[in-house]
């Protein structure tokens, strides 16, 4: 009964949030880099971090200091989508962010080395899906599989965070799905819905990684690193501007010059990561060997499809 009200809850907190979107014009106008055609009211991944809010007070303010950088994280992602701001300081209110999440992980326990390079590699993860939230029902179809299979991990394996949590994150990626796994989008998660819904999966996935003292669990990310890495790589081979935003990734090329029907994208990447994370955990007792096999098996299909189709979007 307590997650029916949580349900109306978050309804009510998106349809308040797109009153108010529409009222201040936070909106996404299509441009030569976009995949949609259409103004969209942007921002509605505000509900992820409306999400943990709800988690947080019911919890008796539990995994403050992860909450502490969420809100840190989303407040600049927010401000970003109202106006642009410099990317300086939104990377150092990532940084600061992680921080954050580090102490609630506890993670100065460890060198300080093994400190620095987690949260490189989370501002990469927390910047690789704001780029890959490109078209509709990426971010929350994706993010779905990501955290369902957190959950059979968390009941099924070994318990390493609190089951309320996943529950509500889950709730408000439903609710966000409703108004955006559409042929046409009531809104889009924007970089407050993007950066917030890896800062959570990134803090889960980590609560894991320190329970079992195994990283191969970033197997539970492999579609969107496959995707991210790789694309970042070709723009450095011609040179291009890494930071600036661009249609080269995979997704964009099948969606735009492939014209295959951008829900159908966004299905595939999120049953595909499902696939390949509950093979995984299938396969655990040989768990690095199937991580560097699946990885290897997506760059060949990313290279394949690249080489074949680049030219479309060339021309």
């Amino acid at each position: 009964m307590i997650y029916i009200i949580f349900i109306i809850l978050l309804v009510f907190a998106e349809l308040l949030y797109f009153r108010i979107a529409d009222h201040f014009n936070i909106i996404d106008k299509p441009n030569e880099r976009s995949s949609h055609t259409s103004v969209t009211l942007r921002g509605g991944g505000i509900l992820f971090w409306v999400g943990v809010l709800f988690y947080f007070l019911m919890s008796g303010w539990h995994y403050p200091w992860f909450f502490a950088g969420l809100t840190l994280v989303a407040a600049i992602s927010f401000a970003d989508d109202v106006k642009l701001q410099s990317p300086i300081v939104r990377l150092v209110l990532q940084f600061i962010g992680l921080l954050l999440m580090s102490i609630q992980w506890q993670l100065f326990d460890f060198s300080w080395i093994i400190v620095v390079l987690v949260i490189v590699v989370s501002v990469g993860v927390l910047n690789a899906f704001n780029f890959m939230d490109g078209i509709n029902g990426i971010t929350g179809g994706y993010s779905l599989a990501v955290l369902a299979s957190l959950w059979y991990v968390n009941n099924y394996v070994t318990a390493f965070v609190d089951n309320n949590l996943i529950y509500l994150v889950f709730l408000a990626l439903l609710v966000f799905n409703f108004f955006n796994f559409r042929i046409k989008a009531k809104c889009f998660a924007g970089d407050v819905g993007a950066v917030s819904i890896a800062f959570i999966l990134i803090f889960i996935l980590g609560m894991l990684i320190i329970k079992t003292g195994d990283l191969s669990y970033i197997a539970f990310l492999l579609v969107y690193g496959v995707d991210s890495v790789l694309t970042i790589v070709h723009r450095i081979l011609l040179k291009e501007n890494i930071t600036e935003p661009h249609r080269m990734h995979l997704y964009q090329l099948l969606s735009n010059e492939l014209k295959v029907p951008q829900l159908l994208v966004s299905t595939i990447y999120a049953v595909l990561q499902l696939l390949i994370s509950f093979g995984f955990i299938m396969f655990y007792s040989v768990s690095l060997w199937y991580l560097v096999i699946v990885a290897v098996l997506l760059t060949v299909v990313y290279l394949i499809i690249k080489r074949k189709y680049f030219h479309l979007h060339r021309s």
